[in-house]
């Protein structure tokens, strides 16, 4: 295995079902570990690492779902796939909610599973896709004066130059300079392209503006 490749942690406090996931995933050419306990996944945990969660709801005396919850309070973790033997409707809504993207009841088809993995791959490479997105926008936008976040604000709420210079009361030519260095900073090919990268990305500019 790579440093690139994603790996599946399985957290379930059954060697016998740990193996069977081992073999299985060994099978289709996937990496996996182990972990028989939320606190000894939560020991060796590392946002870097690319792959996804496979957890069982029941871990001794643990409840799944707490590290689930504990995972969901942190900027970045892999995507989830619950698994359990007793699955009710409350159990997989709060599932569900603490950012779970399936839940899957036992014994589970190992073509279906082997399936959700790889899909959970794609979403975890989405996520991480985007947050890198974000982080290079922020960046950027923190080299931002305030006056260039002020006029990209209000093109965010779709004015033209001359709208802005006469909320701002600044001239036409002064904001189209204003944006001109804005979409450079940004490196935006355009007003919307800059529009769009933010508002996809949700980067914040700090910026209250009255009218």
């Amino acid at each position: 295995m790579t440093s690139s490749e994603p790996t599946v942690f399985v957290v379930d406090d059954d060697p016998a079902l740990q193996q069977s996931v081992h073999a299985l995933l060994a099978s289709a050419g996937i990496h996996a570990e182990s972990f028989s306990s939320a606190g000894e996944f939560l020991a060796t945990f590392d946002p870097e690492r690319r792959g996804c969660i496979v957890l069982d709801l029941l871990l001794g005396e643990e409840n799944g779902l707490d590290l689930l919850e504990n995972l969901r309070t942190r900027p970045q973790h892999p995507p989830i796939i619950v698994l359990t033997a007793h699955g009710t409707v409350p159990i997989s809504v709060r599932a569900m909610r603490g950012g779970a993207i399936d839940f899957m009841e036992k014994p589970v088809r190992p073509p279906a599973l082997v399936s959700r993995i790889r899909e959970a791959f794609d979403v975890d490479g989405r996520q991480r896709d985007a947050l890198a997105q974000r982080s290079l926008l922020e960046k950027r936008a923190r080299r931002l004066s305030a006056r260039e976040r002020e006029v990209a604000s209000l093109l965010m709420t779709g004015k033209r130059s001359k709208d802005i210079a006469t909320q701002l009361g600044l001239s036409v030519r002064t904001v189209e300079g204003y944006r001109a260095r804005l979409l450079q900073k940004m490196q935006a090919d355009s007003a919307p392209h800059l529009v769009t990268m933010l508002v996809s990305s949700g980067v914040k500019l700090g910026v209250t503006l009255d009218g």
